[in-house]
């Protein structure tokens, strides 16, 4: 196969001449790699590679399909064929002999296979004449490097092989090309070796006279040695035949003459030719012009027209291998290679019309003194299915046939790659539904990590118990949209829904450029905390820079009433939480404590537009390159009289930063903002255009997280546990009337006083259909 030739071919190139040189020649020959790997026969792809290579190595072809052939069988033998080489002969005239029977077995499992055949005939000098038949034409120098290599591995021969003739002939049906080379043998094996090989045929051939005076001296010291045993009784002297002396020989002594052999032959041959005819079932007799003298059982039931003795056999029979034209002279000439006859359809009953042909394999003897061939032959079956299909049973194959064997072996085989193949199916379905399964679970763990924090999630995932942490400093804030209560009153539920979707996706995405904390949405209310659940110094300035940053993207969504950009406020506040997990079966990370109170405070406190600061919070950013504008003492209600503050803007990060956009280079400070304004108005309107459709955070740019250097914090102060009852005091009387917004929703609305003398009521038939709406959920719709 030349998927085969042409790997073994890159082998080579590679192992002798390196990686850079393969890859020139099969640039040159422009061949692609992935044609070496299927088992097609590509002449084209052979030669020109072979032809490349003699090119770039300044080689003839000969010597580059030698040197290939001695390779391949290398390859052969580290492909797992050296053994079975190795039992083709006991010399290298048997072993060429043979090879077309290895490939006639190697066809049972590589049906398409098309191997070249050989012949080979002894000469009276001890020298050989190999025919080779192919019909891949350019390729017979190979046939050299294979048989040197195979003579001098395992029958330790030098031989030289040379083209004696040439040709493009008809012998076998189609034109095939014929090469006849003339192989002399040499043995070679040092003085050490001499008495290992001095058994081998080759050496016999040349040591006849010292095999013989060897046999003779064995002969006579078995007969001294009998005729030392019976001289002690007197017997009388009995002349004793050949064959007496020599089965004596034999079991008393210790084999030696098995080397000259002789066989014997009956007088007369003692079976009868119905006993022939049943005992071997598939078999025919034929003479010089194919007429048909004698047949099988079996194969007269198969074809009845070989009950008719005399017809000839090229009616009812094709040569399938070898590829012969049916002559007497053809076969005589192939007599020593299996022979595959295929019936006629033609000829054939009309019950095997629709039938696959019988295909029968075996051996040619010729029987001089009757100048008949006997063909001694089996159905060529592989599988019980094949069995079937001709309607054949096994019963009609003779027991002593290996031919049932093979089928039944064969058929455990099959059955085994079926299994084999079962496995590998159900192993690919395996991986693939492991493939979908940790596609899934990332999508699990996405879910699961954008409602609580990663290192809580993970615990909850291992089964632990999850603790509740004091955090000692942290920046909430809180925002809600302006007069959303009429806007609801006004709108459709989708437009709502679509309107908070628009939104949320933004700030959404400001939690990431920032890496704040998104604790819950009720409403159209945000909540967002920095420092926790991971302590970091610069939580506040985090926390500060997502607020501007939500009062620009609150910009780009449009009120579905009016049509103009919404409004929002947002309240900030510094102080300590305590932070932990409430809930079994919807587990949410809750903040309790009285600065979440205050935090909601300047949010309901708070002016459009604006983000409303504590005096806790304004000391963490007075000197954090903020401009912050001082609003005063106002009335705060539950907690009385509070001096706070309005954040307008960072005087150093530009507003491509705040947002998480790339960078311009035009954005070098704070003067680039109003220009860029007014580049940015376009874009503006097409994003409040793009704010009603369901998926316009679908195409939200990456966000570029902006850049803080935090200093040391006290970790262990901050993230100090606490036990159960802990969590059962805080949640009870402690801090529950002072956490006014937690993962369970708002205060009543007797909690939030008037903001510009506009009392904050939402109806209570509609706070159930608004607090449950979520961001993710809008997504989806």
């Amino acid at each position: 196969m030349y998927g085969f030739i042409n790997t073994c071919l890159k082998s080579l190139v590679v192992e002798k001449y390196g990686e850079e040189t393969w890859e020139k020649l099969r640039i040159q020959a422009g061949v692609q790699d992935s044609f070496l790997t299927f088992e097609v026969y590509q002449d084209e792809i052979t030669m020109l590679l072979i032809d490349k290579a003699c090119k770039m190595l300044g080689v003839p072809s000969d010597m580059v399909l030698k040197q290939f052939g001695e390779y391949f069988f290398e390859f052969c033998k580290r492909s797992g064929y050296d053994h079975m080489l190795r039992t083709l002969g006991g010399n290298l005239y048997e072993f060429i002999e043979n090879l077309d029977s290895l490939h006639s077995y190697l066809s049972l499992s590589y049906q398409e296979m098309n191997a070249p055949s050989f012949r080979v005939e002894n000469n009276e000098d001890g020298s050989m004449h190999l025919h080779y038949y192919s019909d891949r034409r350019g390729l017979c120098h190979i046939v050299p490097g294979i048989i040197g290599a195979a003579a001098l591995d395992f029958f330790n021969t030098e031989i030289s092989m040379e083209i004696v003739n040439q040709t493009e002939e008809e012998e076998r049906t189609g034109k095939k090309e014929h090469i006849v080379f003339l192989v002399t043998q040499k043995p070679v094996f040092s003085y050490n070796k001499r008495e290992k090989f001095s058994s081998l045929p080759q050496y016999l051939a040349d040591s006849g006279r010292q095999s013989e005076k060897l046999l003779n001296k064995d002969l006579e010291k078995a007969v001294n040695k009998i005729r030392d045993r019976t001289s002690l009784v007197p017997v009388r002297p009995v002349k004793k035949s050949h064959w007496t002396t020599i089965r004596g020989i034999v079991t008393l002594g210790k084999g030696k003459l098995l080397r000259g052999f002789d066989p014997v032959y009956p007088k007369t041959l003692w079976i009868d030719t119905k006993t022939f005819c049943n005992g071997l079932p598939f078999h025919i007799v034929f003479d010089k012009e194919l007429r048909v003298k004698q047949a099988g059982v079996s194969i007269q039931k198969i074809v009845p027209g070989l009950q008719t003795m005399g017809i000839h056999l090229d009616h009812y029979f094709s040569i399938v291998h070898p590829e012969v034209t049916f002559t007497i002279s053809s076969v005589q000439k192939f007599i020593n290679s299996q022979f595959v006859f295929r019936t006629r359809r033609e000829m054939m009953p009309e019950s095997w019309k629709q039938r696959p042909m019988l295909e029968l394999r075996g051996q040619m003897i010729w029987m001089e003194s009757l100048q008949c061939m006997l063909y001694l032959c089996s159905p060529l079956l592989r599988t019980l299915h094949e069995l079937e299909e001709r309607q054949m049973h096994i019963a009609d194959i003779a027991p002593h046939d290996v031919t049932r064997d093979l089928i039944l072996l064969n058929q455990q085989r099959l059955a085994e790659m079926e299994l084999s193949n079962q496995l590998e199916r159900k192993k690919e379905e395996l991986r693939i539904l492991s493939k979908h399964l940790e596609e899934e679970k990332k999508k699990t763990e996405a879910l699961l990590y954008a409602m609580l924090p990663k290192h809580v999630a993970n615990q909850l995932k291992e089964g632990k118990r999850v603790e509740a942490g004091e955090f000692k400093e942290c920046t909430i804030l809180f925002s809600d949209v302006v007069t959303f209560t009429n806007i609801c009153a006004q709108c459709e539920p989708i437009q709502i829904v679509l309107m908070l979707n628009s939104m949320y996706l933004r700030f959404d995405r400001l939690t990431t450029v920032h890496d704040v904390y998104k604790v819950e949405t009720i409403g159209d209310a945000y909540m967002v905390v920095g420092g926790v659940p991971v302590p970091v110094s610069t939580h506040a300035e985090r926390v500060a820079n997502f607020s501007l940053g939500m009062i620009i993207a609150a910009k780009e969504v449009k009120n579905p009433v009016s049509g103009n950009p919404i409004q929002i406020r947002v309240g900030i506040h510094t102080g300590p939480v305590l932070a932990g997990v409430v809930g079994e079966k919807m587990p949410r990370y809750c903040l309790f404590g009285d600065t979440v109170n205050i935090a909601s405070r300047m949010e309901s406190h708070g002016v459009p537009s604006k983000i409303h600061l504590s005096t806790s919070a304004y000391r963490c950013l007075k000197d954090k390159n903020f401009e912050i504008m001082e609003r005063g003492e106002i009335e705060v209600k539950g907690k009385g009289k509070m001096h706070t503050y309005f954040l307008i803007k960072n005087r150093t990060a530009t507003e491509n930063e705040i947002l998480g956009r790339p960078i311009r280079d035009s954005d070098s400070g704070p003067e680039s903002i109003p220009s860029f304004q007014e580049s940015r108005t376009e874009v503006i309107e097409n994003a409040c255009q793009q704010a009603m459709q369901p998926n316009s955070g679908e195409d939200q740019p990456l966000a570029i997280a902006m850049k803080y250097v935090d200093g040391p914090t006290d970790v262990q102060g901050a993230c100090k546990g606490r036990n159960q009852a802990r969590i059962m005091d805080v949640t009870g009387k402690t801090y529950g009337s002072k956490s006014c917004r937690n993962l369970h929703g708002e205060q009543q609305s007797s909690d939030h006083p008037s903001l510009l003398n506009q009392e904050r009521f939402k109806p209570a038939t509609e706070e159930p259909e608004i607090r449950n709406v979520r961001s993710n959920f809008c997504n989806v719709l």
